[in-house]
């Protein structure tokens, strides 16, 4: 099962283990989009066993009901890729209230995993792989304000981050809880998304022309979701893709720092 699997880094993981002859659950929060992606990917790699779900993981409720009908339908789950997110530059609230990001990118991906726990356990060599970024890098926990009530002016780069600090804290927490199932954190690398250009304008701009393709973003996501050699390792790991170039690197870490004003 792969979230935010219609586009960008989903949509090239989706392919990628499509083409592998894997039975594909696609979480979309647009039908329309979704669909059209399942039957390009399934002219692309002749596999027909795709299946797209649509769901908003900002709204909890839809989340747990979505659990509880697929626990109904389905006997097992072998992996689960928590792929999809949003920044939102200005604070929202969903109908329940809640702050948009936090609902979306840790409360969702929270009663998601949870969730379909059950079905995982029930796999051999079950796994868990969580999009995070390394935005995290700039922030530490901050458990007292996860409405972000105290984060005046509001700033959607901050909220991102502290979010992605929250699925790192979270998979650790995870693969303590969980211990029959592989559970994995990673930054993709700053690749060249439609959600990177949309909700991080000037970075973009800025490093455009050295950033990773979706399909290289992808990569390490398959590799945890997929490949053999991860089993052996701890559960609970954070795995991040860093450049063999030191002035690039220096400078991509220059650019995060400036655009989380930290």
């Amino acid at each position: 099962m792969i979230t935010g699997a219609n586009s960008g880094i989903g949509k090239c993981v989706t392919t990628s283990i499509a083409e592998r002859g894997g039975t594909i659950h696609m979480v979309c929060r647009n039908e329309t989009a979704g669909n059209e992606t399942k039957l390009a990917i399934m002219k692309t790699t002749g596999n027909e066993d795709i299946h797209v779900y649509v769901l908003d993981l900002s709204q909890s409720l839809e989340v747990v009901k979505f659990c509880e009908e697929f626990r109904r339908t389905h006997d097992s789950l072998n992996v689960l890729v928590n792929n999809a997110g949003c920044m939102i530059n200005q604070k929202e609230l969903t109908e329940e209230g809640l702050e948009k990001n936090f609902a979306t990118n840790t409360l969702g991906m929270h009663l998601l995993t949870t969730g379909l726990v059950p079905l995982l356990q029930k796999s051999k060599n079950p796994r868990v792989v969580t999009v995070s970024s390394g935005g995290m890098l700039v922030q530490k926990l901050k458990k007292d304000d996860l409405q972000f009530e105290q984060l005046l002016p509001f700033d959607g780069t901050m909220a991102y981050a502290q979010n992605k600090r929250q699925q790192v804290v979270l998979n650790e927490q995870y693969a303590k809880k969980y211990p029959e199932i592989h559970f994995s954190c990673m930054h993709p690398g700053w690749a060249a998304t439609p959600a990177v250009k949309s909700s991080m304008p000037e970075f973009y701009e800025k490093m455009k022309d050295r950033l990773r393709s979706p399909e290289q973003g992808a990569d390490t996501v398959v590799w945890l979701a997929i490949g053999q050699p991860i089993l052996k390792m701890k559960s609970g790991l954070f795995f991040q893709v860093l450049t063999s170039s030191t002035t690039l690197k220096t400078f991509v870490f220059q650019l995060v720092y400036k655009t989380f004003k930290v």
